[in-house]
């Protein structure tokens, strides 16, 4: 009988890759010499497969190390091995490390993609060891971005799956990030329940790393039990783990938490140390999530100090970060999801052969995606919107008692957030467009007022870049139109800021011109026209495009998310109208359009003073973020009215039953019991309330298209919160 080739050889490899997997969790360091030795034999015997295996385990032990870019490259050499070997479940591991890399730095979006990718490989080989893996990644990035009831489900499939193959480690994993879900919902004895079970678990296998991070899990836990010393010990044991493990990620974690409990405890100089070390590893490796988050903790920490200077510099720092990440994030991640499901359904069509069975997949899969897509968006909208809430809304309380020389820094911190304010407007409008979700609403309304605030609005922009804005209207204008406001703003908004940022010196005019009247109707030309740098009529075909920018060159210079005109492009088209463009390098850019709107007399308005109108009045806030609450309580009681807070949905019902309230606004995303169905229960069940205006008051800007509620509201309120919309909705109710 004749031996195969190089037959020792393969042994050896595939007895150390087997010895670096099971040791990966005591000694990761020898772990990664193995992986490299098992390389090494690979590649002198030239055995591909056992290369791309040796590079997808060494690519899993740098991720794990906080390698990450060695960990990306040994991955995505492993898929070019695989590629070759046409091996579909090599192809998925290795893409899944690719996943864990870019979900442990800022590109959430591309491990989002992978994951996808390497689930649908598993699925398909019905490889619940790999599904429960990632399942339980695919459950961060929901829990990251703020969406706790996918993340919970795809906690519970990485457990089913983990369950089925009798793998306790993944097993015990999946519990830790379940237990965190239970504790933001309240369950306390549940999630330490889930946490003890993890404990057991690791403690049985011997997977030191594994009972550090349920330890670190069960810290946590302790925080909300009060239990502030066993939490601090629970959390440095964590840290001493970590950090002989070489596990940065987890490392940051801790830190990150270890500093946030010590500010709560008061000893401010122990969480200034931590909470370095936590910006210092997660810059060093790269993790901005955790990175953003010890910059508001030291931002509150200094605070505390009375050491405004320091405090705002963290807070700059933190809304850096964090916009660094969204302007990475969500726009691709949003396009993403267009991508990926474009791919599954031609993966679908290729594989069905069957007409009928490719159109019902077809429905399946558009379905699917309209739901994921709404609910990204949603929660997109929600968690990045509610912290500027708080941000916008204190800068404007704080300004008018600065002195001249700090008002300039809330200046900068208000424009700050703004834009970035602007930003994730223009990509949730943008996404909302391109759906066919958005409709043209018409009110009668002041035509020459309305322009004079737009003008107003983007005044102080203009100023601080040394230009002129001014209004040419014809002082004969007839006023009265019947037109929607709100999608005529987006359009003007972003032409004006278009040019003010690509005009370094002049002005920008904003020209109102009647260029035809009949029985009933104007036609009006709205021109834009900028004294800036003009655009060559090469590239005039594709400033109009989603996410391009008239020049590469400028993006940094310039910023912006390059949205801005395909919004234009398609709320004008929208208006069964069309976008023109005339400019000469060097001297300047016109833009202009044309809308034919009825004519109407306008409705008297009465002048109303806030404070008579408010005061001594009793509204009742459902918040469940404490500083927002703070904040609109604040703003409330300026006005005289007296404010109850209520933590969530349920809380808020109950006292919606005990007294009789002027106003009440009601946030949407709450644990426990949402918004909506607490509005629904005090409109339909036994309360004192079922007639008080309820306003909607939230940062999800989807939130309107949920039919089923919208009756039950007396309006929607968004947030970052605009004090002249609160102020009017309340006292003309």
């Amino acid at each position: 009988m004749i031996t195969p080739p190089h037959t020792e050889e393969k042994r050896k490899v595939l007895e150390l890759l087997e010895k670096a997997y099971v040791g990966r969790v005591n000694n990761l360091a020898l772990s990664i010499e193995q992986a490299k030795e098992a390389l090494s034999i690979s590649c002198s015997i030239n055995d591909k497969s056992l290369q791309g295996s040796s590079l997808n385990k060494l690519s899993l032990y740098y991720m794990i190390s906080g390698e990450y870019q060695l960990s990306l490259n040994a991955a995505k050499e492993a898929i070019v091995y695989f590629e070759l070997l046409n091996d579909e479940r090599g192809i998925a591991d290795a893409k899944y490390n690719i996943a864990g890399g870019y979900n442990k730095t800022d590109k959430l979006h591309m491990g989002l993609v992978n994951l996808v990718d390497c689930i649908t490989i598993y699925k398909r080989y019905e490889d619940h060891h790999n599904i429960s893996r990632s399942e339980k990644s695919l459950g961060c990035i929901y829990q990251y971005f703020g969406d706790q009831k996918n993340a919970e489900k795809s906690y519970e499939n990485a457990i089913e799956a983990a369950k089925k193959v009798g793998d306790a480690h993944l097993e015990s994993d999946a519990y830790n990030n379940l237990s965190d879900i239970y504790l933001k919902q309240g369950k306390v004895d549940e999630s330490l329940e889930l946490v003890q079970k993890s404990i057991a678990l690791k403690e049985k296998y011997g997977d030191t790393s594994g009972v550090a991070f349920a330890v670190y899990c069960r810290g946590k836990i302790n925080v909300q039990k009060g239990m502030l010393k066993e939490a601090e010990s629970d959390f440095l044991e964590s840290i001493k783990v970590h950090l002989q493990t070489g596990e940065q990620l987890r490392l940051g974690m801790s830190y990150r938490k270890l500093g946030e409990l010590y500010l709560k405890m008061g000893e401010i100089e122990k969480a200034k140390s931590i909470l370095n070390e936590g910006v210092e590893v997660s810059t060093k490796y790269n993790i901005v999530i955790i990175k953003f988050k010890c910059y508001y903790l030291l931002y509150q920490l200094f605070k505390q100090e009375n050491d405004p200077e320091k405090a705002l510099e963290c807070l700059e720092l933190y809304l850096r970060e964090k916009e660094a990440m969204i302007n990475i994030q969500t726009l691709q991640v949003v396009d993403y999801y267009e991508l990926i499901t474009q791919m599954k359904l031609l993966e679908r069509e290729a594989e069905l052969q069957r007409a009928k069975a490719d159109r019902v997949e077809k429905e399946n899969k558009a379905t699917q995606s309209a739901t994921v897509r709404q609910e990204f968006l949603s929660t997109m909208s929600h968690e990045i919107r509610t912290p500027l809430n708080a941000v916008t809304t204190i800068a404007l309380l704080l300004q008018d008692k600065a002195n001249p020389e700090d008002k300039k820094m809330f200046d900068s911190l208000k424009f700050s957030s703004d834009n970035l304010v602007q930003i994730i407007n223009d990509i949730l409008n943008y996404s909302e467009l391109d759906a066919g979700n958005e409709a043209i609403k018409v009110y009668p309304s002041d035509l020459k007022n309305f322009l004079e605030n737009i003008i107003n609005v983007h005044q102080s922009l203009a100023e601080e870049r040394g230009l002129e804005l001014d209004l040419d209207i014809d002082i004969h204008f007839t006023s009265g139109h019947e037109f929607d406001e709100t999608k005529l703003s987006q359009i003007l908004g972003n032409l004006i800021n278009n040019a003010i940022k690509f005009t370094d010196k002049g002005k920008v005019n904003l020209v109102i011109e009647k260029t035809s009247s009949e029985t009933g109707y104007d036609t009006i030309r709205f021109k834009v026209k900028d004294t800036g740098e003009g655009i060559s009529e090469s590239l005039r075909s594709a400033i109009f495009e989603s996410f391009s920018q008239v020049k590469k060159t400028t993006t940094r210079k310039r910023g912006g998310t390059g949205l801005g005109l395909a919004i234009v492009e398609k709320l004008v088209r929208l208006h069964n109208s069309k976008i023109f463009v005339d400019s000469i390098p060097g001297q300047g850019s016109e833009f202009y359009f044309d809308l034919k709107l009825k004519k109407c007399k306008l409705p008297e308005r009465t002048s109303v003073k806030i404070g008579d109108q408010l005061k001594g009045k009793t509204i009742l806030l459902a918040e469940d973020n404490l500083i927002n609450a703070l904040v609109a309580q604040k703003l409330l009681g300026n006005w005289g009215a007296t404010t109850e807070h209520a933590l969530n949905g349920i809380i808020a019902i109950e006292k919606a039953k005990l007294k009789v309230y002027d106003f009440i606004l009601m946030d949407l995303h709450m644990p426990i019991m949402n918004g909506f169905d607490a509005t629904e229960n005090i409109r339909t069940k036994k309360s004192l309330n079922t007639k008080t205006p309820i306003f909607a008051f939230t940062a999800d800007i989807t939130a309107e298209q949920h039919d089923e509620y919208v009756g039950y509201f007396t309006g929607f309120l968004w947030k970052p919160l605009e004090i002249a919309r609160l102020q009017e909705a309340l006292v003309c109710v």
